[in-house]
């Protein structure tokens, strides 16, 4: 009988199947390996994308923080102008007294006539003045009448003055001052688009 001798076939076959097993697995662990990196390259990725993220957010948040200050700067200030304008608004209407009759009495003098003398006694008022003609006296007495602060306007002298070679009227007039009126009726004796 002829022996054939097989070990070495089977050497052969284990080594080239132990090869083929060890290429197997560096190919696997190459691949594994491959892919770990990319995953940390992509993560890495995402880390500094979002760290930029962050960076830019917080940028944005200090830009924020000082539009926020400024805005409560705003506040403070509009506050302020709105206190101010309220004590202005309470001062007008509570505004009475020698000022506002001195505005009125302004107001109402025409040009060509002037005021020499204006003196008060309780709610008895005097004005003296010379005028260049009896018209601008009676147009002066009206403005006054009309006015809110004098009523019942009397004309008690008008006489003619020589002036330094110059004709004028000198006049004398007595007058009531009206009555204060609470600032509640005031208000709702005003026309509806006035408030």
């Amino acid at each position: 009988m002829i022996r054939i001798n097989l070990l070495p076939v089977r050497a052969a076959k284990k080594k080239e199947t132990a090869m083929q097993q060890l290429v197997l697995a560096g190919a696997s662990f190459a691949l594994v390996l491959a892919i770990v990196l990319v995953m940390f390259f992509v993560k890495l990725g995402q880390i500094s994308g979002t760290k930029d993220d962050i960076t830019a957010a917080n940028a944005k948040i200090a830009e924020l923080k000082s539009k926020i200050g400024k805005l409560d700067e705003l506040k403070k200030l509009k506050d302020e102008v709105k206190k101010k304008l309220d004590v202005l608004a309470d001062l007008r209407k509570k505004k009475s007294g020698p000022a506002q009759r001195l505005a009125t009495l302004s107001d109402a003098t025409p040009d060509q006539l002037w005021l020499e003398s204006y003196k008060e006694t309780g709610d008895n008022v005097k004005i003296s003045g010379l005028a260049m003609n009896e018209e601008l006296i009676a147009q002066f007495i009206r403005a006054l009448e009309a006015s809110s602060d004098y009523e019942r306007v009397d004309l008690v002298v008008s006489e003619q003055k020589d002036l330094g070679g110059t004709k004028l009227k000198r006049f004398e007039l007595i007058s009531q001052l009206e009555r204060a009126k609470p600032v509640e009726a005031a208000e709702e004796t005003k026309p509806a688009g006035k408030k």
